[in-house]
């Protein structure tokens, strides 16, 4: 059973989830994924699979009830009239479950292109898309602390969750720390470092905790308290990637880990959480 966390507006979101960036044809990795445990599927419309992901949830056999699915409109959508447009266009998209609301939580992509006012205006939207039913929760991603302050100073209800990129290599602890303040719960996505795994620290513990490394890595992001989204397109590896519950890194493991943050030079993708 997968563990949850409780997010600030009462709901509750699985511990771990599928990402599923650039996999297009990813029906078939949400199919297992679901009949092997998992009950999040973080997805965005940037990623162009939107439609796959629901036909991967038909398929499972899990009840659309029990599925917590994600989506993220992209900035080139980021006024209020093409966020709503976006967010209509996902619930079509993942039309195989629309008994069922199909975006648990929905997401302002990045905070590197528009601007403040462009940034506003998709999110006033999202809320809007709240209030009427479309979806369930509101986020942002790739968001740092300027931009979450943007929110509040504007009297909008804060964002529920920030999804960043998080692993041991990059820590973006100010963010971090800013979020645990105002209760937002961190998503970390490419906690795998994209499959980086040649550090000797992380075959060692793997040799250690007879795991492999990914899912060394996938536990410390759950011990830190974030909320990981590991992405893999190979049944065997969704598999292994979830089998993470059970066991522990013990607290001197950690530290290590937690030793080998190199702050920005860390990251493994574009990282746009400081721009204006």
């Amino acid at each position: 059973m997968v563990e949850t966390v409780t997010l600030s507006d009462g709901h509750t979101m699985p511990s771990i989830g599928l990402g599923v960036y650039l996999n297009e044809e990813c029906a078939e990795a949400c199919r297992v994924a679901l009949q092997n445990g998992y009950r999040m599927i973080d997805g965005a419309r940037y990623y162009e699979n939107e439609v796959q992901v629901g036909v991967g949830v038909g398929k499972s056999g899990v009840k659309r009830e029990d599925v917590f699915i994600t989506s993220k409109v992209f900035h080139e959508d980021f006024t209020y009239d093409g966020t709503t447009a976006a967010l209509k266009d996902s619930i079509a998209n993942l039309g195989s479950c629309k008994s069922y609301l199909p975006n648990n939580l929905y997401g302002l992509q990045d905070s590197a292109i528009g601007g403040k006012d462009a940034r506003l205006a998709a999110y006033r939207a999202l809320l809007d898309g709240k209030a009427n039913g479309m979806i369930k929760s509101v986020g942002v991603s790739n968001y740092s602390a300027k931009h979450i302050e943007e929110i509040r100073e504007a009297g909008l209800d804060m964002p529920v969750v920030n999804q960043i990129e998080l692993h041991p290599f990059c820590q973006q602890k100010p963010i971090v720390e800013y979020c645990r303040k105002n209760n937002i719960v961190v998503q970390a996505y490419s906690p795998l470092v994209r499959g980086a795994f040649d550090n000797q620290l992380i075959q060692e513990l793997s040799t250690k905790y007879s795991k492999d490394p990914a899912q060394i890595l996938v536990r410390w992001s759950l011990q830190r308290g974030f909320v990981p989204l590991p992405k893999s397109s190979q049944p065997e590896r969704i598999i292994s990637n979830g089998q993470v519950f059970g066991w522990e890194i013990e607290p001197t493991d950690m530290a290590k880990l937690d030793a080998l943050d190199r702050g920005k030079e860390g990251a493994v993708t574009w990282n746009p959480v400081d721009v204006d």
